[in-house]
């Protein structure tokens, strides 16, 4: 009994830690220069707001505000996916060599990063998992009675990229979501992709980036069209034919078509974009189930292969993309969802002492307020100037900024609240602030 109290109690002060932190503990170290080798925006404004730091091109070490980033974008997927029937597993990151000779793909990937240990045995580093996910499904029987299902993954790849650059853009190390599903056939395949398009349209939607599904070539996955799911800004390296109309869109690497021309569609006059891709869903047919050798039971008792399909969501790139197309001059603007926490308390205290307590005495009060609510919040707590700090919470960039001083407690206890993304300013007794959120 003493031990699940500990257990209880323990889980108890994670969760309470996770949602009061003094900056001046939170290992939040912010710039007011871009580093010079930073091009793209949101390299720059993550380094500078203290969310990541670059251990080389195309690698980022993720500090404790870009995790927590990070971590909200996994929960969303996890809700989507799960809702979708989807079960989470983890693969391993360490490949054989004979599982990619299976599908013939150890030569013809080329961004493979291959080793080989001290007995002269050969691996490559996950770039993609359909050999891994295909050898557990083989090693089990299933019959149709078990069809369809769905697994998925949030791990590391690593990819041999020659042109790492933007940022968390395009990397050589990140972190992605990949889903597989199996199915007894086509058809069933097909019902599944719909559904998961339709999930991932959610997923981005609470992430905050608006997104066209373009149309797009299977690549070394597939010979069928895939689609990608692509967020419209300048800083993209992709290029889309769009039609704003009825929504058809072609990858141009593949569309026939060009900007200007007519919709095949409805006739509307066609738009050339530049987008990130932030997402891509797969048929994959029974390419890798056939090869390996992953079968199932029909009805006729005879062992056939499965259909499979597989459905990515870059989680370091929907970060990227969500601060390349949510930024003003002064820094970050997180999308609610998102935000490492929904409130920022800025105490301002006078140059008096009794000044400075009745300030940190109000402050204090609304960070218990918003506790009480359930709402994250970061107090700044450091001896800086109201200068540095507002600078540094518009480039943070938390949902609320919430300034106390001697002025806001003059007009009968209130506090100063602003949206990230508002310029406008407004008086809330702190009492309601909960309400208000």
């Amino acid at each position: 009994m003493p031990r699940i109290y500990y257990r209880v109690e323990t889980y108890l002060y994670v969760w309470y830690c996770s949602y009061i932190m003094l900056q001046s503990h939170a290992f939040i170290h912010t710039r007011r220069e871009a580093p010079k080798d930073e091009p793209s925006v949101n390299a720059q404004l993550l380094a500078r707001g203290g969310y990541i730091d670059k251990l080389t091109s195309g690698v980022y070490t993720l500090l404790p505000l870009g995790l927590s980033v990070l971590s909200n974008i996994a929960r969303i997927i996890r809700e989507e996916m799960n809702a979708i029937g989807g079960v989470e597993l983890l693969l391993p990151a360490l490949h054989p060599k004979e599982l990619w000779e299976e599908t013939k793909r150890w030569d013809s990937v080329d961004d493979l990063y291959k080793l080989t240990d001290r007995q002269q045995r050969e691996f490559a580093l996950g770039a993609t998992h359909e050999e891994v996910i295909t050898d557990i499904i083989r090693k089990r029987s299933f019959s149709y009675k078990d069809m369809p299902f769905a697994l998925y993954q949030i791990q590391t790849k690593f990819r041999d990229e020659l042109r790492a650059k933007s940022g968390l853009l395009r990397g050589r190390e990140f972190l992605m979501k990949d889903l597989y599903s199996f199915h007894a056939d086509e058809e069933d395949r097909k019902k599944y992709y719909e559904k998961a398009k339709k999930a991932y349209g959610k997923i981005f939607k609470r992430c905050g980036l608006s997104v066209v599904v373009a149309e797009a070539g299977g690549g070394s996955f597939s010979k069928e069209i895939s689609h990608e799911f692509q967020t419209p800004t300048e800083a993209g390296e992709d290029t889309v034919i769009w039609c704003t109309k009825c929504g058809f869109a072609q990858n141009t690497e593949l569309a026939q078509a060009r900007g200007g021309e007519k919709c095949p569609v409805c006739g509307n006059v066609l738009a050339e974009i530049k987008s990130i891709e932030v997402g891509n869903i797969f048929t994959l047919g029974t390419k890798f189930s056939s090869a390996m050798g992953a079968y199932f039971t029909d009805r006729s008792g005879s062992d056939t292969p499965m259909v499979m399909g597989c459905y990515g969501i870059g989680l370091g790139r929907v970060m990227g993309a969500v601060v390349e197309t949510n930024h003003d001059d002064r820094g970050i603007i997180w999308p609610r969802e998102l935000a490492p926490f929904a409130v920022h308390i800025v105490p301002l205290g006078g140059k008096e002492k009794k000044s400075s307590a009745r300030v940190a005495k109000a402050a204090q009060v609304l960070y218990a307020e918003c506790l009480k609510n359930g709402i994250g919040v970061l107090y700044d707590d450091r001896d800086a100037s109201p200068g540095q700090k507002f600078a540094d919470a518009d480039l943070i960039g938390a949902t609320w900024r919430m300034v106390v001083s001697e002025k806001t407690l003059a007009q009968k206890g209130c506090v100063e609240i602003k949206r990230r993304d508002n310029t406008k300013t407004k008086l809330v007794s702190i009492k309601n602030v909960g309400k208000l959120l």
